[in-house]
């Protein structure tokens, strides 16, 4: 029996570590970026890391539809440029993390800042903690979207169009 927090010995004898440091490596390999742990090959390992960003950019897609469509056929690359070495908070968090920092980069498209216009007037979101609902009264302004949020009901406001 092996004992508790010793694992596998690899084939010179020597004790590699513990399974659970072994795994938490592995994690943080495929999704955050981290150094590919000994004895996994390189490329199945950038093959599943690539797999995990692209199934997490649709994730996030189905969380903010507006920011994913405005972005068109870059979406997928924008989003994986961003997530690459960053671990993930949820689809939600994500999406607003991405569109805060498009924003910051005046790269965010007119449906991706009513988006999150819409989100800003609705929720607090520090990105730190779980996005919670405003009880207040509150206005947000992103690009030439304002979103107004009184009782729990949000309205977007447009500029008139030609």
């Amino acid at each position: 029996m092996t004992p508790a927090g010793v694992g596998p010995d690899d084939p010179g004898g020597q004790v590699v570590g513990s399974l659970a440091s072994r795994q938490a490596e592995l994690v943080a390999a495929l999704v955050a970026g981290g150094p590919p742990p000994s004895g996994f090959a390189p490329g199945p390992l950038a093959a599943a890391r690539a797999a995990l960003l692209r199934k997490r950019a649709g994730e996030v897609a189905r969380h903010w539809p507006l920011l994913a469509a405005g972005l068109g056929p870059a979406w997928p690359t924008v989003f994986i440029e961003w997530a690459a070495g960053r671990p993930t908070g949820g689809g939600l968090r994500d999406g607003w993390d991405l569109a805060r920092v498009l924003h910051a980069r005046t790269a965010l498209p007119a449906l991706g800042a009513e988006e999150l216009a819409v989100r800003e007037a609705e929720f607090r979101y520090d990105a730190h903690r779980a996005p919670r609902r405003r009880r207040s009264p509150a206005i947000r302004r992103v690009g030439g979207a304002i979103a107004v949020q009184v009782a729990g009901r949000v309205r977007l406001l447009r500029p008139a169009r030609p």
